[in-house]
């Protein structure tokens, strides 16, 4: 698979009086794609993204519209849900291909379907509807020892029929549909032996698919069915400490049956946890901008509690009991939930989209490219995610939710650290200053806005024995119209300026051709820009800042 790697900017974004540069560090910031979104119904315009990939799985479940050459998988995506005929060998792999089966516990009227019991079913029912499924996803295919040859390398369980709490427990107990041996029970030895025997069951139906399947090389996970799933409504209701301690917050599909830890018939066979990060609130909804710390605590609580992988579930629409569903989230949601996750130690995402809901919809998918967009910037340092790296994450997401702050998490390698940071709290066009740290190094960043702000740092010291250039004064600064910058002698090598925005976009770039040369800056933006001088294999920057007027 093709890598396009596009342009960074670099500059050394400290201040250097006279001819030295000061201990500071190296700016690579990835670029941002100048792309319209796509603005017909129903289309997703691949062709407008280079070719691009990821060292994660990213599984794809979204549409595909009239797309026959798979491709998703050419930008930024490892696996496809959806396949069309003609795709399949040629285009798609088996280990490019995930299923989601979602008929686990339905389509017989059984109690675990219609009351979600696990008493009085017909397993045997089950077990036929199972390896039906099995039969018709391998072709009927067995190797020789008999086990169904699936062409897949992902399969996800979607069963979601347990009653989550004690009280929606309780509420069966009086059902006759419930055996009346468990009926009679006390309210405590019910609970128990609903949990118990749901663990029982869920397990039952995966072990039958490990017992009549290949599963050498398939991650078998299922959704939502991880040691913590939640809305956002308690997440600050408990402490960090508490969240990540305490069994009580956890699922007991997922505990084992000493009531002690994390284990169990049903946890041990799962290869990756699967919890859901579907949002709920819209801006200007106060709730929606907790949106980022709401994900990323999805990722940091379960990787507290297990060392499977995690590979949260995202959907770019708001959740179906949300009053916005089934719009789309924001734009810049959508990019800040393909980078983010990573950075909070997420070991892949499955992109997922309702399969009944699409056939019946006509809709704009411009989340779907930005989705895409946040992939592709992200892509632009998807070495510092391979071998050894360092997760630097100074506040856990929980407390970033508590106090309403911005987000901001790293990736340190070697000498390298990159850093993700938004503030889902900011106004359009607003500015917020944050510090982002790591062991003795930090560096003072600003965000504009809600964008995403993706940047990598040299934390090696410049010292004075490198190469410099001539004398250098930049006046004034602050500046409202005109920039200037004088040099003690002209470079002996070609010379040239360039002011860059925030994002790394050049907007004034010009020779040096004078010793003094003259910066019209009267049409730019007010904000933070970074002036690069540039000769030869010298690079000295400034930051400088514009006042309107």
């Amino acid at each position: 698979m093709r890598v396009s790697f596009g342009f960074f900017f670099l500059c050394f974004a400290g201040f250097w009086p006279g001819l030295l540069p000061v201990a500071t560090a190296q700016l690579q910031c990835a670029e941002r794609l100048s792309f319209t979104p796509v603005t017909q119904p129903n289309q997703i315009e691949w062709s407008k993204f280079p070719d691009f990939s990821l060292p994660f799985p990213i599984i794809y479940g979204g549409p595909r519209f009239s797309d026959t050459q798979a491709s998703p998988l050419r930008h930024g995506f490892s696996h496809l849900v959806d396949i069309k005929d003609n795709e399949f060998g040629s285009l798609v792999k088996p280990s490019q291909r995930a299923v989601v089966y979602y008929g686990v516990a339905t389509g017989l009227g059984q109690p675990w379907e219609t009351i979600e019991s696990p008493w009085a079913n017909d397993l045997n029912g089950y077990r036929a509807n199972w390896d039906s499924f099995l039969s018709g996803l391998a072709g009927g295919q067995k190797n020789s020892a008999g086990l169904y040859v699936l062409p897949i390398s992902r399969l996800a369980l979607d069963i979601e029929r347990i009653l989550e709490t004690d009280t929606r427990i309780l509420r069966i107990k009086t059902d006759t549909r419930v055996p009346a041996l468990y009926r009679n029970l006390s309210d405590a030895d019910f609970v128990a032996a609903y949990k118990r025997d749901m663990r029982n069951l869920y397990a039952e139906a995966a072990r039958y698919v490990r017992q009549h399947a290949d599963m050498t090389n398939i991650s078998l996970t299922s959704y939502a069915d991880s040691p913590v799933l939640n809305t956002y409504m308690n997440v600050t209701t408990f402490s960090w400490a508490d969240w990540t301690t305490n069994l009580a917050r956890t699922n007991y599909l997922v505990q084992d049956s000493t009531g002690r830890g994390i284990g169990g018939p049903y946890y041990e066979q799962l290869n990756a946890l699967s919890p859901s990060a579907y949002y709920f609130y819209d801006y200007p909804n106060p709730f929606a901008k907790q949106y980022l710390a709401y994900l990323l605590f999805q990722v940091e609580v379960n990787r507290a509690w297990s060392t499977k992988p995690v590979v949260p579930w995202v959907w770019l629409r708001y959740h179906d009991s949300s009053s916005s569903y089934p719009n789309f989230i924001q734009r810049f949601m959508a990019e800040a939930t393909a980078i983010f996750p990573f950075f909070s130690g997420a070991a892949g995402l499955w992109l997922w989209e309702n399969p009944t809901l699409t056939p019946t919809r006509t809709d704009t998918y411009a989340a779907y490219e930005h989705f895409t967009h946040g992939l592709y910037r992200l892509s632009r340092f998807a070495d510092m995610f391979q071998g050894a790296y360092e997760l630097v994450i100074e506040t856990p997401a929980r407390d970033l939710m508590d106090k309403e702050l911005p987000v901001w998490r790293g990736v340190a390698k070697g000498n390298k650290i990159l850093i993700a940071a938004q503030n889902p709290y900011a106004d359009e066009g607003a500015r917020t200053t944050l510090t982002v740290r790591y062991k003795t190094w930090q560096q003072t960043i600003e965000l504009t806005g809600r964008e995403v702000y993706l940047c990598q740092f040299d934390m090696g010291v410049v010292t004075a024995n490198e190469p410099v250039l001539a004398a250098v004064s930049i006046f004034p600064n602050p500046a409202q119209t005109v920039l200037t910058v004088s040099f003690g002698q002209l470079p002996a090598a070609p010379a040239s300026l360039t002011l860059l925005n925030t994002s790394g976009q050049p907007v004034v770039r010009r020779e040096v051709r004078t010793v003094t040369e003259r910066v019209n800056i009267a049409d730019l933006p007010a904000g933070i820009y970074f002036l690069r001088i540039q000769s030869g294999d010298q690079i000295l920057s400034k930051k400088i800042v514009i006042q309107g007027f």
